[in-house]
């Protein structure tokens, strides 16, 4: 059973310790679990390997090694097994942003996240938003635009006062970044089977990137995006700890200052 559990970690030295920890660990109790990937590493780590093994029938089983690990599961050197054993199975789609740039060259990418639209200069963005065959918006002025999935509502999505997303919606929101006009524009809920076009609407003197999760395409003239339903990402969770529950906590949660 050993030879099917892989491990992936980021090269820092607490990923290095909790390597060496799971692996001597797994010698003395391999689990029966077969197909397992497991990531330590941060969020960002776990995004890069996801989408280097988007044809992988794995799942993965995240352990965070980084800052606040949203997508990971908590360390405890004395249940890594139990959890590991017990661990229950979530499947996510990401976004497909297929981005048309002022060359006309086009260029794809997988967000799990989120894809952001940004104002590229001093200049802020003109944009109009179409949702499959409804226009959206005709002409919105801000510092961009930004399309998140469920997993990636309490990222960048709740920064720019995004509304958190459920996991199993089927939703996707769309919210701009700093609206000028119209000011008042809050963004908007959509499904996640039709198409979403943004469209830059003055490319020469305004122009925008495209950005899918950390991935960046310069100077964007028409971007598409969509749900890619034929990749399905299965991330494993501990008991009790799973993704769903990590967003429900944050759409219950209140700040302190």
């Amino acid at each position: 059973m050993r030879e099917r559990i892989k491990i992936l970690y980021d090269k820092n030295l607490k990923s290095l310790k909790i390597k060496s920890f799971i692996v001597n660990k797994l010698k003395k109790y391999p689990i029966k679990k077969r197909n397992i990937s497991i990531v330590i590493g941060g969020d960002g780590f776990m995004l890069q390997t996801l989408k280097k093994n988007k044809d992988s029938k794995k799942m993965f089983y995240g352990i965070n090694s980084g800052n606040y690990g949203f997508l990971m599961n908590k360390f405890s050197s004395k249940k890594i097994i139990n959890n590991l054993s017990k661990a229950k199975m979530i499947s996510i789609s990401p976004l497909e942003m297929t981005v048309r740039n002022n060359n006309n060259q086009i260029k794809k990418y997988l967000a799990i996240n989120e894809v952001s639209i940004l104002r590229q200069s001093r200049q802020a963005a003109s944009l109009s938003i179409n949702y499959g065959s409804k226009q959206l918006i005709k002409k919105l002025v801000s510092d961009g635009v930004l399309v998140s999935t469920p997993a990636g509502s309490t990222a960048y999505n709740l920064s720019v006062h995004g509304p958190i997303l459920s996991l199993n919606s089927k939703k996707l929101s769309i919210s701009p970044i700093s609206p000028f006009r119209p000011r008042r524009w809050r963004g908007k809920v959509v499904g996640d089977r039709s198409k979403i076009l943004i469209k830059n609407l003055n490319p020469k003197k305004r122009p925008i990137s495209a950005v899918a999760d950390n991935i960046e395409v310069r100077n964007a003239k028409n971007i598409i995006i969509k749900t890619n339903q034929k990749i399905k990402f299965n991330l494993l969770y501990d008991k009790n700890k799973s993704l769903q529950k990590k967003i429900k906590i944050e759409q219950l949660r209140r700040e302190t200052f």
